[in-house]
């Protein structure tokens, strides 16, 4: 089965003030949203310049916009692609209206460092707290759905 997820997570109300349209937010676990990258997003966000910091799906000048975002609080985008277990993982956490993790990725084969997965490192820095769960990943609800158009249809 395959996995695969491009989006801004964050506080579900600071999304919902920030996004507009064509933005549509799915619901996580701990006051979170989940805001897809689907293809007319990216089209609406996108100021034509080349996806920056390493990522395939991040609309070309779009971290300025994360940037200018989270001054209002801390937010991330992730880029996640599996099959067979086997994938890719890319976030980066904006706070206080600049850069401040990332990006980090791993790479097909690569094993996730001592610290956890590169998305719930990310989703540490937005506050998730992994709980009973086996990671913030599980805990914000990121498993509910396999592929990115899930979380809003």
């Amino acid at each position: 089965m395959s996995y695969e997820l491009n989006a801004v997570i964050g506080d579900a109300g600071l999304l919902r003030v920030r996004a507009g349209e064509p933005a549509r937010l799915g619901a996580l676990e701990g006051g979170l949203a989940v805001m897809p990258m689907t293809s007319a997003l990216f089209d609406a966000l996108t100021d034509g310049s080349a996806a920056g910091l390493g990522f395939w799906r991040l609309p070309g000048g779009f971290d300025r916009v994360l940037a200018g975002w989270s001054a209002d609080g801390p937010l991330a985008y992730v880029e996640a692609e599996y099959f067979g277990g086997t994938g890719t993982q890319r976030p980066a956490v904006w706070a206080g209206g600049e850069l401040a993790f990332g990006p980090l990725g791993v790479a097909e084969g690569e094993p996730f460092p001592p610290a956890g997965s590169p998305i719930s490192q990310a989703l540490r820095r937005l506050g998730v707290e992994r709980g009973d769960a086996v990671d913030e990943f599980a805990a914000a609800g990121l498993y509910r759905h396999r592929h990115g158009a899930a979380w809003i249809s």
